[in-house]
């Protein structure tokens, strides 16, 4: 008798005991953060971690050209998003003075119908390595005047806009509520703002790139993991409640292999503690239904 309950615990075994999670688990997702300085490495990363597409914005030696240039010769990997960000030195007087011509070359670029999006718009940014402090007025002419090119041509505009100036923001959204906003690693803002922004404006998705990253360069609290594979858990409450207000991203950009590949990891890390539905709407859909017009 014994060993025929021996034979059938033996047998239902495999059954019962876990497998390994990236086995059982759809971990790829749309990256929706990349600064593209070397295509090929980061579509080989894609390709190595099974990442079907990328949002590509301009970084140190790409240009909004460029963008468009990848994404022709890689249509189904590469969203290019154009930009007349700040924190590009050419641009900043226009910044400074308010002057409207620089619209038209944001205007002109949307209008060849190439683009999917506009951004990164770095109108308010702390400083870092190799980009001087940005603090431009959220309400002034040039950003509003974004969004209304973000509203003609029906495409979001990413932002990148630091909590410093949240009122600002707020109002911002408030003006163009049909714009469609990602906001930029969600502005790196603690959870209870997070929560408020979400609830408070049906036009913001928030964006998680470098808030995966166990430790950030600017700020240690800027993270939303705990440790080093924990996410706090009112982070995974609110994204599991607002499972259409989230996208994910790696905030890569080619430094060096081994750095990309940690931050796609640490993306993964997060998918993993989602609902297989939020996961599917945060890695995937949200970002997708935004850009595919």
């Amino acid at each position: 008798m014994r060993q025929i309950y021996l034979c059938l615990i033996l047998t239902l075994l495999p059954a019962v005991l876990p497998v390994n999670a990236d086995e059982k688990t759809d971990l790829s997702f749309v990256d929706s953060h990349v600064h593209l300085n070397r295509s090929d490495m980061y579509l080989d990363l894609m390709s190595a971690h099974d990442l079907p597409k990328a949002v590509i914005f301009w970084g140190r030696s790409s240009e909004n050209e460029s963008l468009i240039e990848a994404a022709e010769l890689h249509p189904r990997h590469l969203i290019p998003f154009v930009s007349i960000s700040p924190e590009r030195q050419r641009y900043r007087p226009y910044w400074r003075e308010e002057d409207m011509a620089l619209l038209a070359e944001l205007d002109a670029l949307l209008a060849g119908g190439h683009a999917k999006g506009i951004g990164e718009i770095s109108v308010a940014h702390f400083p870092s390595r190799g980009f001087p402090e940005a603090d431009f007025d959220l309400l002034g002419s040039m950003m509003t005047g974004i969004m209304k090119l973000s509203g003609q041509y029906d495409v979001p505009v990413n932002i990148h806009c630091e909590i410093t100036r949240l009122r600002e923001f707020s109002e911002l959204l408030e003006r163009f509520p049909t714009v469609k906003v990602i906001w930029a690693h969600g502005g790196y803002t603690p959870y209870f703002i997070a929560k408020r922004m979400i609830a408070r404006h049906a036009n913001l998705t928030y964006e998680l790139s470098a808030r995966t990253w166990r430790i950030h360069p600017r700020s240690p609290d800027y993270t939303i993991f705990r440790n080093d594979n924990d996410v706090w858990p009112q982070w995974l409450a609110l994204i599991e409640d607002n499972p259409t207000r989230f996208i994910v991203g790696t905030d890569a950009s080619q430094r060096s292999r081994d750095s990309d590949r940690r931050k796609i990891q640490s993306v993964k890390r997060l998918l993993r503690q989602l609902s297989p539905p939020t996961r599917r709407r945060v890695a995937h859909e949200n970002i997708l239904e935004l850009v595919e017009n």
